[in-house]
């Protein structure tokens, strides 16, 4: 059994070259675009330059909000005219809806812009591919918005399977999910299907599966037997509803609320998956990592997108004797949100790679789509993921 020393980790702070300046721009000011500015304020070696929204004036207000000196910056109706305009602009976090997601990085990275494209990836695979073939050709940075992987306690999952204390992983279960929490608070853009495209499967689900996909190496999914449901966001007497005092959102309603698969992987690993915005429990359960020489509980959260409260727990047979150990917490010093940005900005500078490749989260995606099509067929269907 490896001692708890083998898994520690030591967290350094980076000095920052302040000789050059790193331009960059937001497409699409709505709520994560929030956490996207706060952390490039606070970034010494950072020029915000210029923002884009489809909603005229909208631009302009997120700046005001931000306390952002507008006269320095350029406001834009679309990705096309931010892109076209800004020649000299060295990356772009595109912020906009689901169903907007693959567009605007296909066109940024056609003219040699770097992107940090939030999750999901994409809304299906074609679109992943699309962007994929695009990114290729510019040879630019695109990376993924997942910011639990700057997480170390995160980190941990992997060092713990790479260590060779749970022997040979042969399942994987994803747990969490939330019991109320179909996110409306700035109106229907995650639950239409003309903007979200798909619901929690993408949205928290895809959170889910990369932890546990990261941690055993990103393996090829082959196939997938995949159920949605939206029993809640199509009811307007659901709770959220009432509470809010928004029953007609049921009307708009055109996503999942509830996901489920059973997915076989290369190595002959099963991948157990459920995620939920809405449900009659507290939670779909820990997220486990069964080995042929330990297993691993994750604790639960509601929807894997930054830290978890509890310690991991190793489980094991030693002597004869079952044994259990906890691997304790880590703390962060920084925010996750802020350390994704951070990482971006360094590859631009330092010529660097994708802290979330493409190639890796192209296998995500590639599971959200599965379920989808799984869902409308009614059978198991065999995923395939087209050369890029």
């Amino acid at each position: 059994m490896a001692g708890l020393d083998a898994f520690k980790e030591n967290q350094e702070v980076k000095e920052i070259d302040l000789s050059k300046k790193v331009k960059v721009g937001i497409i699409g000011t709505g709520w994560i675009a929030d956490s996207h500015i706060a952390g490039y304020k606070n970034m010494p070696d950072v020029e915000i330059v210029a923002l884009a929204d489809i909603v005229p004036g909208k631009a302009l207000k997120f700046a005001e909000k931000h306390g952002l000196d507008v006269d320095k910056i350029h406001f834009y109706n679309s990705d096309r005219e931010l892109i076209d305009a800004e020649k000299d602009i060295d990356g772009v976090s595109i912020c906009t809806y689901n169903c907007q997601h693959a567009a605007p990085a296909i066109y940024a990275l056609e003219h040699g812009v770097n992107v940090m494209l939030e999750k999901p990836f994409t809304v299906t695979l074609d679109e992943a591919v699309e962007v994929m073939k695009a990114e290729k050709k510019s040879g630019k940075i695109l990376t993924i918005g997942f910011q639990p992987r700057m997480s170390e306690n995160m980190k941990m999952i992997k060092k713990i399977v790479d260590s060779g204390e749970l022997g040979q992983v042969y399942y994987l279960q994803a747990g969490g999910g939330r019991r109320t929490g179909i996110p409306t608070p700035f109106g229907t853009t995650f639950i239409e299907k003309e903007t979200g495209g798909i619901g929690a499967v993408g949205d928290i689900g895809s959170y889910s599966l990369d932890m546990l996909l990261k941690a055993v190496g990103y393996p090829k999914p082959l196939t997938v037997t995949g159920y949605m449901s939206n029993f809640f966001g199509t009811d307007p007497n659901y709770s959220d509803y009432v509470n809010k005092n928004h029953p007609e959102y049921a009307e708009k309603f055109g996503v999942d609320d509830f996901a489920a698969a059973f997915v076989r992987l290369e190595g002959g690993i099963i991948l157990d998956f459920r995620i939920s915005w809405a449900m009659h429990m507290d939670t779909c359960g820990d997220a486990l990592i069964l080995g042929t020489k330990g297993g691993l509980r994750i604790p639960s959260t509601e929807c894997w997108n930054g830290e978890f409260n509890k310690p991991l727990t190793v489980y094991k047979n030693v002597a004869g004797k079952n044994i259990q150990y906890e691997v304790p917490l880590i703390p962060t010093k920084t925010s996750l949100f802020s350390q994704k940005l951070r990482a971006f900005v360094d590859a631009i500078k330092e010529g660097g790679s994708a802290t979330v490749p493409s190639s890796e989260i192209i296998y995500n995606q590639a599971i959200i789509d599965g379920i989808v099509k799984s869902n409308q067929l009614g059978k198991e269907i065999e995923i395939e993921i087209p050369e890029i």
